[in-house]
């Protein structure tokens, strides 16, 4: 009788989104897992705040590439609908609002598109905006295919001929302002189709041009919210790992990642964690969910990789208003967003130096827009980003100027109720605020362990992204793992949800384990039988026209060959050229 093999156990510290899925992920892959989160909440980021009949999402309010949150489910076994997490579209997708009265509205339907951007540089502005759609599109379906579900765990891995030949096309050596530039000859519109490097925490300026694929999925796939709020998504994957086994242990945080004594190598191996109680729990395998520079310099001994992810750029801050109205501001859509004039001087405030611009640029949410229970009847419920520069160690060191929070969380109130009213018609803003619930980067730091508080982590630039990002493994310490915004592949929701897939299986290959997901078909529907009607047939080469002109052509040539040799040329006039 053979005996029984026991169980795998993992830990996760931290219980974001990555780490949530990747606990469901690895408990249905046979793993023991426990979750161990600092706070009294799942979700992190992606959480909600409550009061008094009013939900504002913490962090992300929009929901983008929804194929991925339905893949995941797919993999666990089950599915958004089948977990109670119901998506609405949100249409438009915004409101654009300027200075000079006008705004856009960006959507998903192409001839409301047709109509916005012809307004501004006519018909031949719409095909150059079919063009663009085309270029982003590939550096979507690429991206999706070969970055979000590819591993890049050392510089070789960029070299692999799939992703090799395509790189040139993904654009990543220009900018998104660049690339928008050679399609949209106005700024108005090359404005209103790069400002959503903001989601990657970057500048316009300065994100490659693969990133157009943000605009892309939502003008072709749209924007969603989860009714209830973007916590429903978390909720529903730790609801799936709680039946799978998964344990949570909230309020409990993590102190220090145990490590054995090394042997016969300089290698270490990660054993188990040290909570801040002093116990000590023991695991095959860690993964590591809080904030990486966080995690290098604070639960692993102080090390040259902890000093060097220190040092990296990391993105933007926000400081983000939680406005419970005391009437609805109809003149607001779900999403609004506002452009500040001096659009690259503003960006330059934020990266360059880390302050609030001038004329800040900012995005409105009114989630009660789309999802009555936000708010009370008749009631708004209102969140505001400001995007800022992350905190400066030393406030003020580098040459910057001393960051004073108080005063530029004064002058974002100020600006930003200012704005709303002159762009948009409302008024008495201000006045009709029963109650404001404020973030800052201070904030982010203390309540989420956020390295300077860059919401965003570490930057997404090019020399932070693919091989050249933090690795989903540690490079010397056996057993520890990572996912989440400043691992491979990067930040934002849907793709910290498809990083957890890239760790999980790395976890998995390690130990010589089965990926449960693959014999699922990664939400692939397997059709048994294709009928005639639905094949596809690929055209030739050459159509018969074509063949028949390509003939004609070199029929003429001979025939103009013979009539020249006949009548006697200079010699060597067609020598070599016509050997017919």
């Amino acid at each position: 009788m053979s005996e029984k093999v026991p169980q795998k156990t993992a830990i996760i510290v931290g219980a974001g989104i990555g780490g949530v899925a990747t606990a469901a992920r690895l408990a249905k892959a046979g793993f023991k897992v426990t979750v161990f989160e600092k706070n009294d909440f799942t979700g992190g980021r992606c959480s909600l705040i409550h009061h008094d009949g009013y939900r504002f999402d913490q962090g992300p309010s929009l929901l983008l590439l929804p194929h991925l949150f339905r893949e995941a489910f797919y993999d666990l076994g089950t599915s958004l609908e089948a977990e109670g997490v119901e998506l609405m579209k949100c249409e438009p997708n915004y409101n654009l609002w300027f200075s000079d009265g006008e705004f856009f509205e960006l959507s998903t339907d192409v001839a409301r598109m047709k109509e916005e951007v012809e307004k501004w540089e006519g018909k031949d502005g719409f095909e150059r905006y079919l063009g663009f759609l085309q270029e982003a599109h590939r550096h979507y379906e690429l991206s999706v295919t070969h970055v979000l579900k590819k591993n890049f765990t050392s510089l070789f891995s960029m070299a692999r001929p799939s992703f090799l030949r395509h790189l040139l096309t993904l654009h990543p050596f220009e900018s998104i302002y660049s690339r928008a530039s050679k399609y949209f000859w106005t700024e108005r519109l090359r404005r209103i189709f790069t400002f959503g490097s903001m989601y990657m925490g970057m500048s316009p300026f300065d994100a490659p041009g693969t990133y157009s694929l943000l605009q892309y999925t939502e003008l072709a796939e749209g924007i969603w919210y989860p009714k209830g709020g973007f916590h429903q998504v978390v909720s529903a994957l730790v609801s799936v790992g709680e039946r799978l086994g998964v344990k949570y242990r909230l309020s409990t945080p993590v102190s220090q990642i145990y490590l054995s004594p090394p042997k016969f190598s300089n290698s270490r191996r990660a054993t188990g964690v040290t909570l801040a109680s002093g116990e000590t729990i023991s695991a095959d395998v860690i993964i590591i969910n809080a904030d990486l520079v966080y995690a290098y310099n604070n639960l692993l001994p102080l090390s040259s990789s902890a000093k060097s992810l220190s040092s990296r750029p990391a993105s933007c801050s926000s400081i983000s208003f939680y406005w419970a109205m005391d009437r609805q501001i109809t003149e607001l859509v779900t999403h609004n967003i506002f452009l500040a004039d001096d659009y690259r001087e503003s960006f330059d405030s934020i990266f360059k130096h880390q302050l609030i611009p001038s004329q800040p640029s900012f995005y409105v949410n009114v989630p009660s827009r789309i999802d009555p229970t936000a708010a009370p009847d008749g009631r708004d419920a209102i969140v505001v980003l400001v995007p800022v520069g992350h905190l400066v160690d030393g406030n003020g060191g580098k040459g910057l100027e001393i960051q004073d929070w108080d005063a530029m969380v004064a002058k974002a109130r100020t600006t930003v109720f200012s704005t709303i009213e002159a762009r948009t018609g409302a008024r008495g803003l201000g006045a009709s605020v029963v109650k404001e619930i404020v973030n800052t980067p201070q904030s982010w730091k203390e309540v989420f362990n956020l390295d300077k508080g860059a919401i965003l982590g570490i930057s997404h630039s090019f020399f932070n992204v693919l091989s050249f990002r933090p690795s989903t493994k540690h490079p010397s310490i056996e057993g520890l793992h990572f996912v989440g915004a400043s691992t491979h592949p990067g930040t934002g929701v849907p793709i910290c949800l498809a990083g957890s897939k890239v760790t999980s299986e790395q976890v998995l290959e390690r130990f010589g384990m089965a990926k449960p997901w693959e014999r699922t078909g990664s939400g692939k529907t397997n059709k048994a039988e294709v009928k005639d009607i639905d094949r596809v047939h690929a055209l030739p080469l050459l159509s018969n026209f074509h063949i028949a002109l390509l003939v004609l052509v070199l029929v003429l040539v001979a025939i103009a060959c013979r009539l020249d040799a006949s009548e006697g040329l200079r010699e060597g006039d067609w020598k070599g050229v016509c050997p017919l």
